[in-house]
């Protein structure tokens, strides 16, 4: 619950604890006995001006089995159960509505079963439980995959692709690139010497992907960014064609073809995200608020 949260504007601080139970100051051993009364959760401390508490919940939706009373996934047991802790009487009521909207949308055939309960002491874990998927970064990927909550996310929440409806709305090029895997002249396309601030976000569904701030000339005639603006957002594959290795860029959302990334760039991650001008939508800094993009504005500040 960490990763969908982390590097978006207005989130300052993820914390991964235990809360909701009775024991004092429990270690991560005790709430495994499942006699504390703790959830594993993670205390988010975010700034409602540019990141709203309505987002927070939104997101937290896209990540969970709601349906599932008895643990998630691999992880059985009460102190894997789905909570909203909330600490006011407004989160509690925005809570309650999204969660009755949930069940009312008819995604799941099942009840929702996340409770929604006040807000108890949040006791920090272990320092080697903070920032987990970082430190042990191939172990989480496997586990997250393995565990069947990257299918369930995918099959519940993934928009289906109309193709048809895709050949209608995009140009050639851009269809070629983000569903056929293709890759557009260097030099000769929209954004490779584009110089306006802003954001880039996909072509087909519009999720935010690089910002202007991160841009550089890398002198390949290809957009070059040194990263996206959240991890999260991208997919990394391996990409055996044209007889070559390399690392294949994907959105998360739409699943679209976006470029690969070398580990040739500057600064002090040393990477160079290649990417087709095809698979981006520019939106300038002066209309994030009108398109929807409102906690971008930071980056441009």
């Amino acid at each position: 619950m960490v990763t969908p949260f982390e590097e978006l504007p207005g989130i300052i601080s993820i914390r991964s604890g235990y809360t909701g139970g009775h024991t004092e100051n429990p270690t991560y051993e005790e709430v495994c006995t499942e006699t504390t009364g703790h959830a594993e959760a993670v205390q988010i401390v975010f700034d409602p001006a540019i990141f709203p508490y309505s987002k927070l919940l939104e997101l937290f939706w896209q990540q969970i089995d709601p349906t599932d009373a008895g643990g998630q996934f691999y992880d059985r047991g009460s102190s894997y159960r789905t909570a909203i802790f909330y600490h006011n009487e407004q989160q509690r009521e925005l809570a309650e509505q999204t969660k009755q909207e949930l069940q009312a949308s008819g995604r799941f055939d099942k009840p929702i079963a996340t409770t929604i309960e006040p807000a108890q002491t949040f006791y920090e874990a272990e320092t080697y439980h903070q920032d987990y998927h970082k430190k042990n970064p191939g172990h989480y990927k496997r586990y997250r995959k393995g565990s069947g909550r990257d299918a369930f996310i995918e099959k519940h929440w993934s928009k289906p692709v109309d193709k048809q409806e895709l050949k209608q709305r995009l140009s050639e090029m851009q269809f070629k690139v983000t569903q056929q895997n293709g890759t557009e002249p260097a030099f000769h396309n929209e954004f490779w010497d584009h110089h306006g601030d802003g954001i880039y976000v996909d072509i087909v569904s519009g999720e935010p992907l690089f910002s202007s701030t991160d841009k550089y000339d890398s002198g390949c005639g290809w957009p070059s960014f040194t990263r996206p603006i959240r991890d999260y957002h991208v997919k990394e594959n391996m990409d055996l064609s044209h007889f070559m290795v390399r690392t294949e860029v994907r959105s998360r959302e739409a699943d679209s073809h976006l470029g690969h990334v070398f580990d040739d760039g500057p600064g002090p991650n040393g990477l160079r995200y290649c990417i087709n001008s095809a698979a981006l939508r520019f939106v300038p800094k002066e209309q994030l608020d009108e398109e929807g993009y409102s906690e971008y504005k930071v980056l441009f500040q």
